[in-house]
Parts: C-alpha cells; sequence; structure tokens
C-alpha cells in the first residue's frame, strides 16, 4: 500500500501510537509521520505508507499552521500545562495593545532556543532525559520563520491565535517568549496543527475511523501529496538519462525555462511523474525518483 494519509491526531497519542495504529490497520510494514506531535497537542499528522516514506523529509519541508491557546501570568518548567509550575505573577496590568505589539515582533525571521523537554539532543541525550533528571543544559538558538500570526484573540490574561510557521518552530517556546518579552511570562494551554502544506484538518481523518476496509479511500498518492511543489515538464528524450541518475546539461530538457536551486515536481512531454529534481549550476538532476514501475 503506497500514499499518504492525512490523519488528526487525538489528545493524548503519541505520534508513534498513531504510525502503530496505521501500520496495523492497512497491514503495512513501511509506516511513518511526517513530525511529531506531542502528545498534548492534537491535529493534522501526515502518515506515509510504503514506497511514500521516500517523501516523508519533503512533506516535513511545508509550512506548518497552528491555532494555540496560551495564558499571561504564568510559568512552567515545560512551558506547558504538563509541566511544573515555576512562577505566577500578576498580569492585569497588560494591555491588550501591548499584546499585539509585543506579538507583531515575532513576525519574520527569529531565533529560538528550544525547550528543554523537546526530543533534540544534546551529546547523544534527548534534552527532555535530562529535564526529568532537572539537568538543565544550554541549548542554541535556531534560526525559525514565523509567516503569519493571524485570527488573534485576546481576553487577558488568555490569548489564542494562528500561527504559520517553518519547520522547527516550538510553538511553545513561541509563547514563553512572548510572556517573557511581557515580563509576566507565559505558559501554552492548548495546541492544535491545523495544516501542514496542503494537508489540512477539514479533511484529514480521526485515527479512530480508520479501518481495513475504508484506508484505501484516504488514501492520497505520492504525486498528490507533494502538490505544494511546482511542476515542470522535460522533454522524453532525455527521461532515461534523469532516472538513471544523471545530471542533464542541455537546454533542450526544458519546455519552458526554470529557476535554480528549486525544487519542482518532474514531469515528462508523455505525463509521467518522475519525482522530484532540481536545477543546478552543473544541469538538472533527479533528487528524489518516484517513477512507478
Amino acid at each position: 500500500m503506497n500514499g499518504v494519509i492525512n490523519v488528526c491526531k487525538n489528545l493524548g497519542m503519541t505520534s508513534f501510537d498513531v504510525v502503530a495504529k496505521v501500520r496495523k490497520v492497512a497491514k503495512e510494514k513501511k509506516v511513518g509521520h511526517t513530525g511529531t506531535l506531542d502528545p498534548q497537542a492534537w491535529g493534522v499528522l501526515p502518515v506515509c505508507l510504503g514506497k511514500a516514506t521516500k517523501i516523508i523529509d519533503y512533506i516535513m519541508e511545508n509550512k506548518k499552521t497552528y491555532r494555540v491557546s496560551f495564558k499571561l501570568g504564568v510559568t512552567t518548567d515545560t512551558y506547558d500545562l504538563e509541566g511544573k509550575i515555576l512562577s505566577e505573577v500578576d498580569a492585569s496590568h497588560i494591555k491588550k495593545e501591548q499584546v499585539l505589539e509585543c506579538i507583531s515582533k515575532f513576525i519574520g525571521a527569529i531565533e529560538q532556543v528550544p525547550p528543554m523537554y523537546s526530543a533534540l539532543k544534546k551529546n547523544g541525550v534527548r534534552l527532555y532525559e535530562l529535564a526529568r533528571q532537572g539537568i538543565e543544559v544550554e541549548r542554541e538558538a535556531r534560526k525559525i520563520l514565523i509567516y503569519s500570526i493571524e485570527n488573534i484573540n485576546i481576553d487577558l490574561p488568555n490569548i489564542s491565535m494562528d500561527v504559520t510557521c517553518s519547520k522547527g518552530t516550538y510553538i511553545r517556546s513561541l509563547c514563553y517568549d512572548i510572556g517573557k518579552t511581557l515580563n509576566v511570562g507565559a505558559t501554552m494551554t492548548a495546541l492544535c496543527r491545523i495544516a501542514n502544506g496542503n494537508f489540512i484538518i477539514d479533511n484529514s481523518v480521526k485515527i479512530d475511523e480508520l479501518t481495513e476496509h475504508n484506508i484505501k479511500e484516504y488514501l492520497i498518492s505520492i504525486e498528490d501529496a507533494l502538490s505544494t511543489f511546482d511542476k515542470v515538464v522535460i522533454n522524453s528524450n532525455f527521461t532515461k538519462l534523469l532516472i538513471n541518475g544523471v545530471k542533464v546539461f542541455d537546454k533542450r530538457l526544458y519546455i519552458e525555462p526554470i529557476e535554480k536551486n528549486i525544487l519542482f515536481r518532474v514531469y515528462d512531454n508523455k505525463g509521467r511523474f518522475l519525482g522530484l529534481g532540481r536545477r543546478e549550476e552543473e544541469g538538472f538532476k533527479i533528487e528524489k525518483l518516484l517513477l512507478e514501475e
């Protein structure tokens, strides 16, 4: 069974729980998810089956959109309600205008320090394992991109908003950083991933609704799962070279000129989907071959 299922993960489940359930229902050994969603969060978790596991990394590069709620005046060691309360302060002096101005500063390219309670590794040990031992280590800030923050609802001390961001963004850390900037602290109270690229929550299937009888109805083809990538059509005379891993530097390759260093869905002019490829200085190459035999 090859394809992607747009699963809606339940609260309390781990991403591995979802993979295990899909593997059992589909009777497919090769199954993988496209980016961990914490147990206390719910929402979109695309799951790849069979040959579609080849495109996991590409789906993970998609923009993500989250609907998050957080509370000002409270901080915890996990940055959410699962953790130990570290501080509680009066945030009643904070005004709506201050919150909006503060949030606006986090839109764009920013640096973010990951939380201690995360699956990142330090010297081969996951940070959350160190945190559970009461050990806090220095974490390097990472560059992320917040594309937009919309639908902001402020009912102080509670705030909710929709955040569209790049891979590697910790929404818990974003809430924490907003609270820190306002000098009152904040902790996340709820989180839902409402979109991962073209996988949206309105088109997702609840994990409990998947059965061995209906699972194929929800299977999205590898080609359709990559629809966020632009399409390029190449001359079929070069198909054999490309699928054999050869870089082609020939102006006759392209039906229409394309930009350099951008990943495209590649089709030949016979309509066959070949995979993902990009044009570089040395020529055009298929980066991930996905041609169906």
